[in-house]
């Protein structure tokens, strides 16, 4: 990279890292509520004041609906839990989708693009590496854990594993306070390390991102998060798919063995590590066909889902669910009291019935749709491979909407920060419109 191309963007996601690192901190843990809804705070600050004077990102008008029925939601619904909950819910969603708005006034470059993947590339990569050292040296590499986790019911034994050796340990949490941690950095590591390995031409940084890859793949065996790996998995086939279709048969290939071979050497490294305890855990995903293994671990809740559509075709009421709940419910009444929710499609039925879940994947259809057309756009040359990488890494998520309710966490705000960025990057590469008239990026947008 020649250089970084510096936007708010950026401080944004290493502000967010700061929070995280604040939390490692002996004595943080009584501000950690404070620490973790100020990312969400500072993506409304941002929302306030940047202008947004650049093309619309295409998922715009489906947020808008999302927010209306929010509204409409908390104005009409007499179910709601609280007037509180309900505030705290419009405005997570609010802060959740708002990258939408105010990254598109942010002059973003390919360039600048690209360093923000380096920085959570990064990030999450030396987060892997604590992971695996805190497996290899217990207690050493260790920061504390969070209250959540040493007070509930378990005291935290139920987030420790045995390896190999007899140790009983926590699941790796790299640079977080909450044991399997590094689970989710592990996810960032692989993706955007295999990604950075087959865009550079730089031997040490393929060298790089495919250990770092490697590593990751690790800490999400130890981590025993099989939503994470399943992640990994269909953002990979996915990215390979277009590859294939776009004729990069070269690229291809390599992502194909690659993927492949650090697959099976990081699955072999884990089970000498962790012994039965990750074979016995990953083994449940080959018992049958993905359609069986999903019915029998997680399809209750989806179709718990559909029973519940019958029951709040219109919502359930805010507040009633989550972390929402927990801090800002009020469960005196017994007509708004608290339901138990595992996967998204319950979160968006409860909180605005069939409309929130059609209006939502509205949204996510528009984003895919956008990193298709630029992933497959060859006029923008070696820069439609990140829309190739983002496009596998929406599908990704996509799927785990059946599986965890990330639109309600930062997971989700990142989701929509990435592919904003990619969208205002892609119309910042210089072109002539009249030499490329069928051209599908325009200075007017998607």
């Amino acid at each position: 990279m020649k250089k970084i191309d510096w936007t708010w963007a950026h401080t944004y996601i290493v502000v967010q890292f700061i929070f995280q690192l604040i939390l490692l901190i002996p004595g943080t843990h009584s501000i950690r509520f404070l620490l973790r809804i100020a990312a969400f705070a500072i993506s409304l600050l941002l929302f306030a004041v940047i202008p947004r004077n650049a093309p619309k990102y295409p998922s715009t008008n489906a947020a808008y609906l999302v927010m209306l029925i929010m509204l409409l939601e908390f104005c009409l619904h007499p179910d709601i839990n609280s007037i509180n909950a309900g505030i705290a819910e419009s405005l997570m969603y609010l802060a959740i989708l708002a990258p939408m708005f105010w990254v598109r006034g942010l002059k973003i470059t390919p360039t600048g693009f690209e360093s923000a993947i380096f920085i959570i590339w990064g990030f999450y990569t030396i987060s892997s590496i604590f992971g695996v050292l805190q497996v290899y040296y217990p207690g050493s590499f260790q920061p504390p854990v969070s209250d959540l986790v040493a007070n509930n019911a378990f005291k935290g034994t139920d987030l420790m594993i045995k390896l190999a050796n007899g140790a009983e340990v926590y699941r790796p949490m790299g640079l977080s306070d909450s044991p399997g941690g590094a689970g989710n950095a592990g996810f960032y590591a692989f993706l955007c390390g295999m990604s950075i390995a087959f865009k550079s031409g730089n031997i040490i940084l393929k060298i790089i991102g495919i250990s770092s890859a490697f590593i990751g793949l690790f800490c999400i065996y130890l981590s025993q998060i099989r939503s994470i790996l399943i992640f990994c998995g269909i953002s990979m086939l996915f990215l390979a798919l277009i590859l294939f279709i776009t004729g990069q048969f070269i690229r291809f290939a390599g992502l194909v063995s690659s993927v492949t071979s650090i697959f099976t050497a990081a699955f072999s490294w884990a089970t000498v590590v962790g012994g039965q305890t990750v074979i016995k855990r990953f083994s449940a995903l080959t018992d049958g066909s993905p359609a069986q293994v999903y019915g029998e671990h997680r399809g209750g809740f989806l179709q718990a889902t559909i029973d519940l559509s019958f029951i709040y075709p219109l919502g359930a009421g805010l507040g009633r669910w989550g972390m929402i709940n927990g801090y800002f419910g009020d469960d005196s009444y017994a007509v708004s009291q608290p339901i138990w929710v595992e996967i998204q499609w319950t979160g968006w039925l409860l909180d605005g019935g069939i409309p929130m879940i059609l209006s939502y994947s509205l949204a996510l259809y528009s984003a895919c749709h956008t990193t298709w057309r630029i992933a497959t756009n060859r006029k923008l040359g070696d820069f439609a491979f990140w829309g190739a990488v983002i496009f596998a890494y929406n599908i990704g998520t996509i799927a785990i909407c059946f599986g965890y309710p990330l639109f309600m966490s930062q997971i989700g705000m990142e989701f929509w920060l990435l592919n904003t960025m990619l969208f205002v990057a892609a119309n910042k590469i210089p072109f002539d419109i009249r030499q490329y008239s069928d051209l599908k990026i325009s200075r007017s947008g998607l």
